[in-house]
Parts: structure tokens; C-alpha cells; sequence
């Protein structure tokens, strides 16, 4: 990560944080931090403006109202999760009210070191498909008691509309008649069969830090609840190559179950789902970003032909097929 100033707006109308607001927001509500050193973190993210505070923390400013509204969730259940995951997670230190100049509340973190999982410049691809492997499974043996829906809780067949807006919007730029048929497919496979599980929702390069090539933490559980545990599944292909992936696939069926009973994260309809996932993610993402973040826009493209490629060479989903139910 690296510092800068705010250039780049994602979404209209969302608010500026220059160096000048931020120094005045934590001297009001931190006043033993106000003068340790401020630096604009450079994220691909599209959530939080950032800037690093000091040696050890970040402060996260949101960009839109529904990142103000993940920031009580994380302050709320990160602390109980961190102790049952594998890597770092982000640490809350302060939760502020909103002020003049930032119209919802903002946050300080501890800060985490590494680089972000960049598609197609891993170093280690195979050892960080373990890693992440560790990570997806421990999240979703943690107990599920009281957690909230995850912002990705619906069944993949409520996106149908959605989707095929998206394939339709980008009829320019990819190939629509694989682009549907892939979508159909993923719509064939069965519904999960286990309960729900706590699933992060949005595992993708900017949200994965590394060192030396291997997972260092994770980040940004802004999406984070209750869901279909297919959905964290999306990771094999918005990160790792193909080979990288199927290693990913064959660690998952020997990893450990929870107590109760093993989540429906395995197998053909599980990964059937988990391509549709991150289909979908990715089509709307190409859609709303082509024009606005060529970073996301490059990212979600090459999920897209990630999973086009997968999807030729997997074909029917097999056996409990069906049609999809388009309503």
C-alpha cells in the first residue's frame, strides 16, 4: 500500500475526505492521536477511504451509507471471530459518531501489513490455495449463533434479473450466448442442503493481504454474516489460477467439519454455485465499473473468462440438475 490524496470516486455524490478533515475529525474524537502522522492509503477498494495513522493503525472513513452501515457489524463481531480464524483480521480500536464533513460514523482499526492478492502476479499459488482453504473452513465452523444474514444471503437464483441485465448491458464486451449459458448452468444446481454458516461474502484481491506470497490477513468484513457457505467459494476464481484452484477444490473436500454437521461447500453443486457466485459478482461489477474503475473493471473481466473457460470444460452439473427457476 502506498500513500496519496483522493482522486478517484467510485460512486456519485460520494463525500471528500482531504488530509485537512480527516486531522480534525481525530482531534475532536481522538485527541492523543491528533498529531501522529497522516497518509492517504492508495486501496483498491470501493468502500472506505483510508489513511494510515501513525505506525499501527488505519483510519476508515466509508464512502457510501451501506459501508456506514457494515462499520457497527465489524466492531460487533470481529472481536468474537478473530480468535477462531488462522490469519490477522482487522482489529477495532475506535468507533466515532458522525461529524461536519463526514455524515456517518467512522472508524480506527490496528493497521495490517501485506500486499493485496493480485490476479496473475502470485508468487505462490498453490501454498496460498491451502492458506485460503484454512481460512474459508475455519470462518465456517465458527458458531453461527445470532449472526446476521450476510449482505450475500439471498439464493443465486433471486440475482437472475439482475444478471442477465448485466450480460445484456455488456453485449460489447463479452460473449453473451457463454455468458448465459454459463449463468443457466450455475442456475441448474441444487440449493444448499446444510444449514447457514458465517461466510466473509466478498473474498477478492483487495481484500486478501500477502506476505511473501502466503495469506497474511483478511480484510474488509463489511459483507460479512450468515449464508451459503458457496458463496466464499468465489475465491478460486477471483484469485487463483487454474491450478491454484483445483488445489483449492481438493483441500476442501478433506478439510475439518464443523461440530454439527458438514456445510454444503463441497462438491459438484456446491462448486456449480460458487462459479455462478462469482459470475455474477463479477457481471455486475464489469457493468457498474467499466467506466469508473478500470482496476475492478480489469479484475471482474478476467473472472469473467475465468469462469467462462471453467464452465466449457465442466459442463452439465450433473446428477440433481434441474431447470433453473426463473420465477
Amino acid at each position: 500500500m502506498c500513500a496519496d490524496t483522493q482522486t478517484d470516486t467510485s460512486h456519485p455524490g460520494e463525500p471528500m475526505f482531504p488530509p485537512s478533515l480527516v486531522r480534525r475529525l481525530i482531534a475532536a474524537q481522538f485527541p492523543p492521536w491528533a498529531e501522529l502522522p497522516l497518509a492517504r492509503v492508495r486501496s483498491a477498494g470501493t468502500s472506505n477511504v483510508m489513511y494510515r495513522l501513525g505506525g499501527d493503525m488505519v483510519v476508515r472513513l466509508p464512502r457510501t451509507p451501506g459501508a456506514a452501515d457494515d462499520v457497527h457489524k465489524e466492531h460487533h463481531w470481529l472481536p468474537r471471530l478473530a480468535p477462531a480464524l488462522p490469519v490477522a483480521v482487522p482489529e477495532p480500536l475506535g468507533l466515532d459518531t458522525p461529524d461536519e464533513g463526514c455524515p456517518w460514523p467512522w472508524s480506527v482499526y490496528r493497521w495490517l501489513d501485506g500486499d493485496i492478492a493480485e490476479p496473475g502476479a502470485l508468487t505462490e499459488p498453490a501454498l496460498l490455495a491451502g492458506d485460503l482453504v484454512h481460512f474459508v473452513t475455519a470462518l465456517h465452523r465458527v458458531d453461527p449463533a445470532g449472526g446476521p444474514p450476510a449482505y450475500r444471503s439471498e439464493p443465486l437464483a433471486a440475482r437472475d434479473g439482475e444478471t442477465r441485465a448485466a450480460i445484456a448491458a455488456l453485449r460489447e464486451v463479452i460473449d453473451v450466448r457463454e455468458a448465459t449459458a454459463a449463468w443457466d448452468a450455475a442456475l441448474c444446481a441444487p440449493p444448499p442442503d446444510g444449514p447457514p454458516v458465517w461466510i466473509h461474502s466478498d473474498l477478492q484481491p483487495a481484500n486478501l493481504l500477502l506476505t511473501r506470497g502466503r495469506l497474511n490477513a483478511v480484510i474488509d468484513f463489511g459483507c460479512l454474516g450468515l449464508g451459503d457457505p458457496a458463496v466464499d467459494l468465489i475465491v478460486a476464481w477471483y484469485v487463483l489460477p487454474a491450478d491454484g484452484r483445483a488445489r483449492f477444490r481438493a483441500a476442501l473436500e478433506t478439510a475439518p467439519a464443523p461440530r454439527a454437521r458438514r456445510p454444503d461447500r463441497t462438491g459438484e453443486a456446491a462448486w456449480a454455485r460458487g462459479r455462478g457466485w462469482a459470475l455474477s459478482i463479477a457481471l455486475l461489477e464489469l457493468s457498474y465499473y467499466r467506466d469508473k474503475n478500470p482496476w475492478m473493471a480489469t479484475v471482474a473481466r478476467r473472472v469473467i473468462d475465468e469462469v467462462l473457460d471453467d464452465a466449457r470444460r465442466a459442463g452439465p452439473v450433473g446428477a440433481g440438475a434441474r431447470e433453473p427457476d426463473r420465477g
